[in-house]
């Protein structure tokens, strides 16, 4: 492929993946509706250093991307698309990074390749769209990680004070993960090539460690005066200490959790990602292939470990496999490791409705999903998948298509029948209904208590804290149909109701 149509590519990648559609879809809850409102709140209140979500404290996250929320709804208004702004720009810049350390090691051609795989993965999709700190981590983590590899190989110290400010904004993003990650991956490879001085003398050197402080200290001394014990207990015992000790809202999982979550988060480059493991005898050997292969195991292991389990943690150690990825594209010959995966991704996707139709449950709520679910996937939706799954078979078995930029074509109609049909789908199916509920209750100016659900989304379409409690007489409450089910002594008028939403007037 010309290299005018390689790059055009792997721009149309990164858009179809992080801009096409952005806004299409209503806030999803639990997290995506948690730091919209959280951010909401910091306007609300006017204070732009403490985060509250639902009028109580939050104390899952820094500040800095709430700043950067209120950046894109100062600039937008308070919109999907504004909310989800900024962690697309963050993952668009990740992919940057990715081609330009990639090109300075590896080429040109198999930059554009590593940043399109890293584009159209299934799992940096989902957090390249998402209104949380994900993307930004990741941003971060690529930054730190690609700079203390340059420094270590180099000597330069402009690398290394960019590790410690790439550090230092991580740790603003999402916390001490940010170093521990870095920190440890850098460690290891220094142990293994007998160069420990190295990395002992880049941890303590203190124009770095002047730098790291200047970013960081400000906002966590504030913070901790502010918020005194209750920050300290929420953010490091809680979210950071728990997390790994114990498990956190039940996001709980088996030592062998994240080996189907690389499977699928990697699709639909699943193949590239197993060819990588077939050759790990060879890559260890060369120093930059171990550097980002101690990378991903590191991730891989730690969380595995760790005692609360989330899928999305796992991409903390997957950059460096989008780029060894990336140059077994360049050297594919069997045809199978794009098809199979193809296959199986858009077979999924022409089944999924199907498979809802199928399911069965006794919760009402989901029981009204599941029946609305079918009429959400139109034969536009059926017929555009098996147009895509002909292309990529046919890309797949083309000889006039370069090899290395295959898998980039598949991945983009991957990502663009994700972007324009499935999350839009389960948008309205899961989160429409909580929307509408709140965009009423604002139109009529109604005071809304939260039962028995879990929905900081509703609070961002109501324009207010909704308060979660026992409701009263007289109280108007957002809940799930199963709730009066579960407590028939209750008296109530439904004021909306739709897919097993319901506001309504407690009576008695």
């Amino acid at each position: 492929m010309e290299s005018s149509g390689a790059r055009w590519l792997t721009v149309a990648a990164v858009l179809a993946s992080f801009f096409w559609m952005l806004g299409a879809a209503p806030l999803f809850d639990v997290d995506e509706g948690a730091f919209s409102q959280a951010t909401l709140e910091m306007f609300q209140r006017g204070d732009y250093l403490s985060t509250y979500l639902n009028g109580v404290p939050r104390y899952d996250k820094p500040i800095l991307v709430y700043w950067l929320q209120a950046l894109a709804v100062l600039a937008l208004g308070p919109t999907e698309f504004a909310f989800r702004l900024p962690s697309a720009l963050c993952a668009t810049a990740w992919c940057a990074l990715v081609f330009a350390f990639t090109r300075r090691n590896f080429g040109k051609d198999v930059g554009l390749v590593a940043a399109a795989l890293t584009a159209t993965s299934v799992g940096v999709f989902v957090i390249g769209r998402a209104a949380t700190a994900d993307a930004l981590l990741n941003l971060c983590l690529a930054a730190t990680m690609f700079a203390a590899w340059l420094h270590l190989q180099t000597g330069q110290r402009k690398w290394l004070y960019a590790v410690f400010a790439a550090a230092g904004l991580g740790v603003m993003a999402k916390g001490p993960v940010a170093i521990l990650i870095p920190a440890a991956v850098t460690l290891l490879f220094c142990l293994m090539r007998r160069n420990l001085r190295v990395w002992l003398r880049a941890l303590l050197d203190w124009k770095g460690i002047l730098l790291f402080a200047l970013i960081v200290v400000p906002w966590y001394a504030v913070i901790f005066q502010k918020e005194g014990a209750a920050f300290f207990e929420g953010f490091i015992l809680k979210h950071n200490v728990g997390r790994f000790g114990g498990t956190l809202q039940g996001h709980g999982g088996s030592l062998v959790y994240y080996f189907p979550v690389v499977l699928v988060a990697t699709m639909p480059h699943t193949g590239l990602f197993v060819r990588v493991f077939t050759r790990l005898k060879e890559l260890w050997r060369d120093d930059l292939s171990c550097y980002l292969l101690l990378w991903f195991a590191f991730v891989f292991v730690f969380f595995s470990l760790s005692g609360t389990k989330l899928p999305h943690y796992v991409l903390y150690g997957m950059t460096g496999m989008f780029i060894l990825a990336a140059r077994e594209a360049a050297r594919m010959r069997s045809r199978l490791w794009l098809l199979v995966p193809a296959i199986l991704f858009f077979g999924f996707l022409l089944g999924l409705p199907f498979m809802l139709d199928n399911v069965r449950t006794g919760d009402v709520y989901y029981r009204e999903v599941l029946s609305a679910a079918r009429g959400e996937f139109s034969n536009e939706f059926l017929l555009f998948c098996s147009a895509a799954l002909a292309v990529s078979l046919y890309v797949s078995f083309s000889k006039t298509i370069d090899a290395a930029f295959k898998p980039v074509i598949c991945g983009v109609l991957a990502t663009v029948t994700l972007a324009v049909f499935v999350v839009p789908a389960f948008g309205r199916l899961l989160q429409e209904p909580v929307k509408q509920a709140g965009l009423l209750a604002r139109e009529r100016n109604y005071s809304v208590v939260m039962w028995g659900i879990n929905a900081p989304s509703f609070s961002v379409y109501y324009g207010r804290p909704t308060p979660g409690r026992v409701p009263m007489p007289g109280d108007i409450v957002i809940t799930r149909a199963k709730r009066f089910a579960e407590e028939p002594s209750i008296v109530y008028d439904t004021l909306f109701y739709s897919h097993g939403i319901v506001l309504a007037r407690i009576k008695g």
